[in-house]
Order: structure tokens, then sequence, then C-alpha cells
């Protein structure tokens, strides 16, 4: 595979953004990003595009009143436009797939798309994409690319049930990926996340509990995607080691992934909608959509400032860091689990009575 925006060619640094760099129009992409997403995503919830795309409850969702799904749009616009003003050198196939994805989505959220179809979609873009990234060098390691990026398109949508909880994951997520590539060198790298963190904070403002606004396919589907791309795309050009993204984004990794072995270990129909994931279950437990979102928020920035700091350490560290938060997950999952089984005892003990 190979590196892009190589940083000894063009680009603003570091050091030169924090002396005369604030001048520049790609130093305030971030801010316009913001301000881009809070007016698209405000126009969109009032537009009469929301009213024809309602989210409307059902006995496996956890909010109860029709809610508009068209707020991924407004947050990628906000993006978009920030990224605009930076013109990054990022490779064109990014852009292509991301569009692919957003269509692909949209058209789901407008008319549906059976799953197995929109899967075999999904895997042929992220296929695509990682070919073209790696250039035909090694089958194996673009097959497993491909898979990461399709599973990390696919598991954003999935996490994306709960007030706050993937616009949270978007800007935690993207803000730790965005001061990685500024202390290796790279502004211009850096600025890209900080615009899409930016436009996912503009959305939280809509869509923290009680919503007013949810993502929608079309927004939860490329932002997985570009989590995944620009997280590759980050290990290629070297500015984090490959479990980086990894960490960063394991909230949401290791819920969703967790949540499929189980129901797969139950023989269920995994491309059903359920109620299983385990943010869902706190949810359930009485943690609320605003109590849930806040301690996913907490559990996100330690993964990340974990992440940052693990950076700059040894290898055996590193390790040892990647071990101990594995550990950390299970004592968590476990916690869970005991939780809802004895929620699910009292239940069936007060129907007794």
């Amino acid at each position: 595979m190979q590196a892009f925006l190589p940083r000894e060619s063009g680009g603003c640094q570091p050091a030169k953004f924090l002396t005369g760099g604030i001048l520049q129009p790609a130093s305030w992409a971030p801010l316009t990003a913001f301000a881009g997403a809070l007016l698209a995503v405000w126009w969109l919830a009032r537009s009469r595009l929301s009213s024809l795309l309602l989210d409307r409850p059902n006995s496996r969702s956890l909010h109860e009143v029709p809610v508009p799904r068209t707020g991924g749009l407004g947050l990628h616009a906000g993006a978009l436009l920030g990224i605009i003003m930076i013109a990054p050198r990022l490779p064109a196939v990014l852009w292509i797939a991301f569009a692919a994805l957003m269509l692909v989505s949209f058209f789901d959220d407008v008319r549906g798309i059976p799953a197995p179809w929109r899967l075999l979609l999904h895997l042929a873009v992220c296929a695509w994409f990682a070919a073209a990234l790696a250039g035909g060098n090694n089958l194996l390691v673009t097959a497993a690319a491909a898979l990461a990026v399709a599973w990390m398109a696919n598991l954003y949508n999935f996490m994306d049930g709960s007030d706050g909880l993937a616009g949270g994951m978007a800007l935690s997520g993207f803000f730790f990926y965005g001061v990685a590539a500024w202390l290796a060198g790279n502004t211009e790298f850096a600025l890209v996340n900080f615009s899409i963190a930016a436009a996912a904070a503009a959305f939280l403002v809509f869509n923290f509990h009680p919503a007013r606004i949810f993502l929608g396919d079309a927004g939860s589907v490329p932002l997985g995607f570009l989590a995944a791309a620009l997280g590759l795309i980050g290990w290629l050009q070297r500015d984090w080691t490959w479990w980086f993204p990894l960490l960063v984004f394991s909230p949401f990794i290791v819920d969703a992934s967790v949540t499929l072995a189980r129901r797969l270990l139950r023989r269920e129909k995994v491309w059903q909608a359920h109620r299983d994931h385990y943010y869902q279950r706190l949810v359930r437990l009485g943690w609320g959509h605003r109590g849930t979102a806040l301690a996913e928020y907490a559990l996100m920035f330690a993964c990340g400032a974990l992440a940052l700091a693990a950076l700059a350490l040894p290898a055996a560290m590193q390790a040892a860091t990647f071990a101990a938060m594995t550990l950390v997950y299970l004592l968590l999952i476990t916690v869970i689990e005991r939780s809802w089984r004895r929620r699910g005892a009292n239940a069936e003990m007060g129907n007794r009575e």
C-alpha cells in the first residue's frame, strides 16, 4: 500500500500554522464545518424532506415519537464544506466510495433495500476502495481491509440507536484522529478530521436527548466508512500505528462485534433490528438516553486519550495498554450482563407475584 499526504511537500506545518497560518482559509475549516452543519441540520429538522423521512418507533426502538432521520445529510454537508476549504491531497477513491455509500444509504432511507443486497453493495464499494488504495499489491491485506471498512460502516449504523451516541463517537473519534495527525506533523490531515469532529458537534446540538433529528443511514454508514478509511490512511501515512483507530473507536467496535457474536451463537437473524446492544441495555436498565450518552462519552474520551498517550510508549507498553483495555471491556460486559440477568429475574418474580 502507498502513503498519501507527504508532509515534505506543501501543506501547512504545525509551527507555521501557529505563527502565521491562522490567516490561511484552511485554518478556519473546522469552524466553517461547525457553522455549516449547524445551519444545515437546523434547516433539515424543519424542512418538508424531514416530514417524508421519519423514523417511526416500533417494538425494537428506544424512542417513542417519530423523529426525522435526515441529520446525517446536514452533518456531512458541513464537514465537506470545511474539507473543501482545506483541499486535502487525499485519494479520489475515498470520495467516490463515500459518495456511493451515501447514495445507497439515502435510497435505503427513502425506499428501503433488502439487507442482503444492502450488505452486498457495501462490500462491493469497500472492496473497490481497499483494492484501489492497496494498488493490488497484497490480496490478503486488501480483503482484510475491505472487510474491516465494510464492518465499520455497518456497525456505525447498528450503534446509531440512542440519542447523542453516534454523534458523540464521531466528535470524540475524529477529534483524536486530528490530534494524532497534528502531533505527527500532518496538519492538513488533522484539519480534515477536526472538520468532521466539528460537524458532529453541531449535529449533537440537535441530537442530544431529547433528539430532534437522527443521522439516518445516509449519515451513519458514510460516517462509519470515514472512521475506517481515514484510520487506514493515517496508518499508511505513519501518522499512527495500526491499533490506534481500533482503540479510539473501540466503544462502538466492541459493543457491535460482541453483540453480533452473541446473536450468531444464538442463531438469531443478525440482520434484523433488535435491542440487544449493550448501550440499549443500559438505556433499558434505567440509565436513560442522557445517562447512557454521558457514560459512553466518558468511555470514548478515555479511550481516545489513552490511545493518544500510548503512541509515545515503547511497543511492549503499547501491547500492555491494549491488553489492559481488553480486560476493562471484559469487566464492563460482565457487569452489564449480570445486571441484565438480574433485571430479567426480578421481572419474572414480579409476574409470579
